[in-house]
């Protein structure tokens, strides 16, 4: 189906771009608190409907492969249909979609609404960010656009945890999902009221054939990796899940190659920086996920914490993300994209490195809080400017699709690395339990956890280097321009061609 192009008029300048911004932040930061806030109320939930052990896995794995499957297509939507339209679809849909996970009476009643809020999660987060993106001029504009997005990001996953705790201690497990939908509603309000209403659209014809390719792919590629947390690697199921996902993602690449209207078209990548932003935030999120899963788990299981606690612990880690966040781009502009990115990462390994020193008697104050504020430093200044190298360059007619990309890989990423910690910290677990207390066994998987997370990241940080020097950028005064990307998807006068 070919979507028309009507030319248009320039549209004027926002008249509160600040406002707007605080909208469209706000329902990233949404997005963001689902992805978390479950977890540390799984117990409940599996208690509250009879929840088998492997249903108990799905009410988190259904969002998360729905969301991490769906956005590359929702991006692209975005840019075909017009991107506040999008928006408010997903918001909507978000919002039904909490409601019903809280009404749940059964378990594929709830897992069949997780699934739905993935799938309105991956129409919000790319249409957010191109609105986002287009509401302010390139530099410094734009920094305080990433800036904004970074400190969200991390406080979203952050709070969800201390959301999840607080409000089932108080309430019970359904008002998780009740808090959410009451949220999503206010935010759709302040969107339809705050963020300005557009008349354009990219040209183009969607892309059916690739996008039902790669999102095949992307759910075979999540579903596998899920499901070997449960089941283990060698599991027919996921080694045929695994095998799908690699032939899909063959016949992708295929089809891309012949298509003009292509999913994933050629210009995306042509100055080589929005390839790099994305396999780096797809290693810096292998790691991100799975320090809001382990980090709860050993603050519930080893250290005794009850769900109010353990939300309660994450408000250094999420106050430290949002200082990170909010200070990359002055840091960046001293120093240089390159030299900031290296030091945040390097910064946030030496949080991971001290985790991995965690005891089964520890306490909150000696284990936890100081590496909480060590990586929730890092990581906001990583992801602010990791997430300005995956949109540097790109076309207004394709922002929605950059923002879809980078974040499918962060999601992609992060189920990567959560189903290879999570096997990996089970077995260390399983093989320590035999020789040793319960608690001891259950720090011990959990520092190995840590311990490769730091030094993945570290592994990062090295490639970043790399990779700023093959990108032309080898010093701070030429890289600078990797963390306040020009682009023309930021121009208040092209916002009518964002949707």
């Amino acid at each position: 189906m070919n979507l028309p192009h009507a030319p248009t008029a320039p549209a004027p300048p926002v008249p509160r771009p600040g406002a707007a911004l605080a909208a469209l932040a706000a329902a990233q930061f949404t997005v963001m608190v689902a992805t978390s806030n479950v977890n540390v109320a799984l117990p409940r939930i599996a208690a509250g409907i009879g929840l088998s052990d492997g249903a108990t896995t799905w009410v988190v794995n259904a969002y998360g492969l729905a969301f991490g499957a769906l956005l590359l297509a929702g991006g692209r939507a975005a840019d075909l249909l017009g991107r506040r339209r999008v928006l408010l679809i997903g918001l909507g849909l978000f919002a039904v979609a909490s409601l019903v996970a809280g009404l749940a009476g059964s378990a594929s009643v709830l897992i069949a609404a997780r699934a739905v809020q993935g799938v309105g999660a991956a129409a919000i987060a790319p249409a957010a960010l191109a609105l986002a993106l287009a509401l302010f001029p390139p530099s410094p504009g734009r920094s305080r656009v990433l800036g904004v997005w970074g400190a969200v990001s991390g406080a979203g996953a952050a709070g969800g945890v201390l959301l999840g705790g607080a409000l089932t201690q108080a309430w019970g497990w359904p008002w998780i999902f009740h808090s959410v939908a009451l949220g999503t509603v206010l935010v759709l309000v302040t969107v339809v009221v705050l963020v300005p209403r557009t008349a354009d659209r990219a040209a183009g014809r969607f892309d059916l054939l690739g996008t039902a390719a790669v999102t095949l792919a992307l759910t075979c590629l999540v579903w596998g990796l899920t499901t070997a947390r449960g089941t283990g690697w060698t599991d027919a199921r996921v080694a045929a899940a695994l095998g799908g996902s690699l032939l899909l993602l063959v016949a992708f690449a295929v089809i891309e190659m012949r298509r003009p209207d292509a999913l994933l078209p050629p210009r995306l990548f042509a100055t080589g920086r929005v390839a790099a932003g994305n396999l780096l935030m797809a290693l810096l999120g292998s790691v991100w996920i799975a320090l809001f899963f382990f980090l709860p788990l050993y603050q519930q299981q080893v250290l005794g914490q009850g769900p109010l606690l353990t939300g309660i612990g994450q408000l250094p880690l999420a106050a430290a993300n949002i200082i990170g966040a909010s200070l990359a781009p002055r840091i960046s502009r001293r120093l240089g994209a390159t030299a900031t990115l290296t030091a945040a990462l390097l910064t946030e390994a030496t949080g991971l490195l001290w985790l991995s020193r965690i005891s089964a008697d520890g306490s909150f104050a000696a284990d936890v809080l100081g590496p909480s504020i060590l990586v929730g430093l890092g990581l906001g200044i990583a992801f602010v400017l990791l997430t300005a190298l995956a949109v540097e360059g790109v076309a207004a007619r394709d922002a929605g699709l950059a923002g879809g990309l980078v974040n499918t890989t962060r999601q992609v990423g992060g189920a990567v690395g959560l189903a290879a910690l999570a096997t990996l910290s089970g077995s260390v677990t399983a093989h320590a339990a035999v020789h040793g207390p319960h608690l001891e066994a259950l720090t011990s998987g959990y520092r190995t956890a840590f311990t490769i997370s730091a030094w993945v990241v570290a592994g990062t940080a090295v490639l970043a280097l790399l990779l700023a020097r093959r990108a032309g950028h080898p010093g701070p005064a030429r890289a600078t321009t990797a963390a306040l990307p020009s682009t023309d998807a930021a121009d208040p006068a092209r916002l009518s061609r964002t949707g």
